[in-house]
């Protein structure tokens, strides 16, 4: 059967439909990812996938292409070329999966599922129902198999990505803690002197640090990893990332991609969660965390971008020993 699975979101959010990928593998004689720009990185790591279509789509992303840009005939006929047999369209709780099928069913696509509150009429054969509060990997997964594709025996449902490299050139050798301080929205960032004073902490309590960012946060990494922590901003691709936060102790991060990540490569998280989503649906899944950040401040739900409280009130109160008493307690536990 040839397989196409739609996630049009980021990174992380392609990372989280890992398990429900694997799943539609096992019934697939080749599977197929479409996704955006910033998931296809992501979509490359997982398991089970054959190829990937990189598209950008007109209703996702902050600064999505018009319906022209986004050239809706070109992808129509391209996924008619490939005669898919079955589509599994992949969206967050608050997304709808309509317009995705809306073009699967122009492509002729026979066997189309998904989530959705609204009224499918004939774009879905497979109308599941997300259960309340079900966290993102879990709900993509139960749509695969309201499907009827089924994970291969043993298959635990946990992230997981390809096989990482051994980083330890980059990293050096010994134990060492991840820190992570970019974020893809200033709501869900802690800031740069509060990282710095964590760092600073988790050195003088015993740990060797790493500092990681993408190639656009070397200024952040070099701040917050002043002279005491080995700083990979602009380092690693997403293969190598993953194989840094492989051979960490513990990774400290906000909400972001390189949390789920290090989720898929079995790594516990310190999560500096900013409860503008709920964690019930957004913690890294399927490892140890420990949830810093008040998630009953005023801007839990709210799904900004930027804090719409002063002061930033839910990851405010979060301090540098918070953070090495989290690791601390993270190491332990994995002892």
């Amino acid at each position: 059967m040839n397989v196409l699975v739609v996630r049009l979101d980021s990174f992380g959010d392609v990372l989280l439909a890992g398990p429900a990928v694997r799943a539609a593998a096992e019934s697939a004689s080749r599977l197929v990812v479409l996704c955006g720009p910033l998931g296809e990185p992501a979509a490359r790591l997982l398991p089970g996938v054959d190829d990937v279509i990189v598209w950008r789509a007109p209703w996702e992303g902050q600064d999505p292409p018009t319906v022209d840009e986004a050239d809706l005939p070109g992808l129509v006929d391209r996924l008619r070329r490939a005669r898919f047999e079955a589509a599994l369209v992949l969206t967050s709780f608050h997304q709808s999966p309509l317009p995705s099928a809306l073009l699967l069913r122009m492509a002729g696509v026979p066997r189309i599922g998904a989530d959705s509150v609204d009224h499918a009429g004939r774009l879905l054969d497979v109308r599941h129902h997300r259960l309340p509060g079900r966290h993102e990997a879990r709900a993509a997964l139960d749509v695969a198999l309201a499907m009827g594709f089924r994970p291969r025996a043993g298959d635990d449902g946990r992230l997981r990505v390809l096989p990482p490299p051994d980083t330890a050139a980059l990293t050096g050798n010994g134990p060492y803690v991840v820190v992570h301080p970019g974020a893809s929205a200033p709501a869900r960032a802690w800031p740069v002197e509060r990282y710095a004073e964590a760092v600073r902490a988790l050195v003088d309590a015993g740990h060797r640090v790493v500092v990681t960012g993408g190639p656009d946060e070397t200024r952040l990494t070099r701040a917050v990893s002043g002279d005491l922590a080995v700083d990979l901003g602009g380092r690693t691709s997403p293969r190598r990332l993953a194989g840094v936060l492989n051979g960490a102790d513990v990774l400290v991060s906000g909400n972001t991609g390189p949390a789920h990540l290090a989720a898929a490569v079995g790594t516990p998280v310190v999560s500096l969660f900013a409860p503008v989503v709920p964690a019930s649906r957004w913690a890294p899944y399927g490892v140890p965390v420990v949830l810093l950040g008040d998630q009953r401040a005023a801007c839990a739900d709210s799904r900004a971008r930027l804090c719409p409280v002063p002061g930033h009130p839910c990851l405010d109160g979060i301090t540098a020993q918070d953070v090495v008493g989290a690791v601390g307690k993270l190491m332990k536990e994995g002892t």
